[in-house]
């Protein structure tokens, strides 16, 4: 059945409901279904290097299953039981899938992003309760061994460190230099070290163990991960089925070859994308460790397309922006569609990448929280730029005004709160601290994202902003709080706001404007140098900052941070006008009902369409003053 309408969306639905889906029993069933299905079909490629000629590893579906299967059993015989936790810390490698499967299928798996610092990945080690980690062998050019070996120094819980060399995926001569250039970790924790491949291979190819049906938290995924606290989310297998069920019903076929560059901690990549693949039988190419970071993956990306004959592109915002300084210098015919997600996507961008890729773009929209997927633009149906689509099969959504009195749902185009209740929710069990969880449920079933929305008389779901605050940089979360916190440490400042200021290649950079403590003197270079030494994490770092005679507040003596927002927004988009020399300015920002803050201009030129396509580039919305 086709999915371009909601009427489409209600015809699924009406088959029978989602409790009398036949799906498979396991995560280890629905591998082991696609395995014997296409067994010499290729399941997953992993190149090391980006070039379109470059050596890359492909293992077919019955190869998968097999290592699968063996990481399983090597976790079992580490002591990994249901409820145990098999920590990730690794980039994109044939390593990092298979532990994500064998985690899962023998316990709890628990990706973590190895960009975090050692402190933060510590946290999570104890936040999550891992007994064994899965990371890297200390290899040039990168620090993720050292900053694991760190982190279990101050994570007691952790035995066993499984580590896995990316040396065997060069050829000679590099191979032979990578010995004389490791750097060398002097032993700094207790756990034991052993070599991750080595161990698999003394592990048999089928399950020594017979694998639970009942539907149990399978994995874990962290929420943000810059400041503060980590947030822990678990994922149960009906959650993982039901986004590999949507991809292989929607989207995915087994001849399908997907193109994903986004890294395997991330929800978008594994509950999306792979569980798709795993349910389909799709080929899902990774390529390099670093995904669109590695080193000429942008440059290369087109014929990368090309060698792997790609039928679907997996992308955001950013890596959108950086693909269209490049020309499309390859035979891309087969490609169909780029799906983009964790982050909007400014309109003029949608458009630039239509025109100059020649292909569509589905928006959707999908959180941690959920086990991901909620709404997409249909790939064949009415896509509106702008909005996340409308929601998928078994997903209901609910626009909610909370207040004193109550919570109350919204009429058509009214803004609110987006609350979710979908296979992939967890009602009272989202995450791992069960503290976490109280007040996250409207009518004990709908998930309360924080994040604000409508949705219109087509039903399209539209977000607006967030009521969590946090700042979105190129789809990674940051916590304004670690970015407060460290300017409030300088004896100088009085208060302190973090904000998200509007960017048209990250959709949003960190900004901090501050009150300081009367008669003090300090500059706002010095501020911002004092808040790099006690930012943790480089993204955090605000991009700029202000100093205000007076932070605005509420009656009470809260920060007023929608007004930070709009000082924001008015100084970016003027200055944006100024830098093409453009006869507009910001007159005010307003909050809109239906969008949200909106800038209103005044134009002093005749260059209106200059106007539109360079405020174009953001994902925050404008329109006229004289236009309304």
């Amino acid at each position: 059945m086709q999915f371009v309408t909601q009427a489409d969306r209600a015809a699924i639905e009406a088959e029978k409901p989602w409790s009398e889906r036949s799906l498979p029993e396991s995560l280890h069933a629905c591998l082991a279904q696609t395995a014997e299905k296409f067994p010499d079909h290729p399941a997953m490629s992993f190149q090391l290097l980006s070039g379109p000629k470059d050596p890359a590893e492909t293992l077919s579906w019955s190869q998968l299953a097999s290592r699968a299967n063996q990481a399983a059993n090597l976790f079992r015989s580490l002591g990994i039981a249901e409820g145990d936790v098999v920590a990730m810390v690794l980039p994109n490698c044939t390593e990092a899938l298979v532990t994500f499967l064998g985690g899962a299928i023998a316990g709890t798996v628990a990706p973590i992003n190895p960009l975090l610092e050692p402190e933060q990945i510590a946290a999570l080690l104890r936040e999550s309760g891992a007994r064994v980690v899965v990371t890297l062998k200390s290899f040039p050019k990168t620090d993720i061994a050292q900053k694991l070996a760190e982190a279990c120094r101050h994570a007691p819980g952790v035995v066993t460190v499984l580590e896995v060399d990316l040396n065997r995926y060069l050829t000679p001569p590099k191979r032979w230099l990578v010995p004389l250039l490791r750097p060398k970790l002097p032993r700094t924790h207790h756990a034991d070290i052993k070599c991750f491949n080595a161990e698999l291979q003394r592990q048999p190819t089928g399950l020594t163990f017979t694998p639970s049906t009942e539907d149990r938290a399978a994995a874990y995924f962290h929420t943000g991960g810059t400041t503060g606290m980590p947030k822990v989310a678990q994922h149960r297998v009906s959650g993982m089925l039901y986004n590999g069920w949507l991809g292989s019903r929607l989207l995915f076929r087994e001849s399908d070859n997907v193109m994903c560059p986004l890294p395997l901690f991330h929800v978008f990549a594994t509950e999306v994308v792979i569980m798709s693949a795993l349910a389909s039988g799709a080929h899902v190419i990774l390529p390099t460790p670093a995904g669109y970071r590695g080193e000429g993956v942008f440059d290369n990306f087109w014929k990368l397309c090309e060698r792997w004959k790609i039928s679907f592109i997996i992308t955001v915002p950013t890596a959108v922006s950086a693909l269209m300084q490049r020309k499309v210098d390859a035979d891309i015919s087969t490609v169909r569609y780029a799906f983009s997600g964790s982050a909007p996507m400014p309109t003029e961008l949608f458009k630039r990448f239509e025109e100059v890729a020649g292909l569509a773009i589905c928006e959707g929209y999908g959180l941690t929280e959920a086990t991901c997927l909620v709404s997409v633009n249909p790939p064949d149906g009415v896509k509106k730029i702008g909005s996340v689509g409308f929601p998928l099969p078994y997903t209901d959504v609910r626009i909610v005004r909370h207040s004193a009195q109550g919570a109350t749902e919204c009429p058509t185009d009214e803004i609110g709160e987006i609350c979710v209740s979908n296979p992939g929710v967890i009602p009272g069990g989202t995450y791992t601290d069960t503290e976490r969880n109280r007040d996250l449920y409207y009518k004990d079933i709908y998930l309360r994202t924080g994040d604000l929305g409508r949705i219109d008389a087509d039903g399209y779901l539209w977000i607006t902003g967030r009521a969590k605050d946090v700042i979105i940089r190129g789809g990674h979360n940051i916590d304004p709080a670690e970015i407060e916190n460290a300017l409030m440490t300088h004896p100088a400042v009085a208060v302190a706001a973090a904000i998200g200021q509007p960017d048209t290649h990250a959709g949003e950079l960190p900004c901090a404007y501050v009150e300081l403590v009367a008669g003090a003197m300090v500059t706002e270079e010095e501020l911002l140098k004092h808040a790099q030494v006690h930012i943790h994490e480089r993204a955090a770092w605000p991009k700029y900052l202000e100093i205000l005679p007076e932070v605005p507040k509420t009656g009470i003596g809260k920060v007023f941070k929608p007004d930070l927002r709009k000082l924001a927004i008015a100084r970016v988009y003027d200055a944006a006008l100024e830098a093409q020399g453009l006869g507009a300015r910001v007159t005010d920002v307003i909050d809109d009902r239906r969008c949200g803050l909106v800038a209103r201009l005044t134009l002093t030129g005749d260059d209106e369409g200059a106007v539109t396509r360079c405020l174009g580039a953001f994902t925050r919305p404008w329109k006229w003053a004289e236009k309304e």
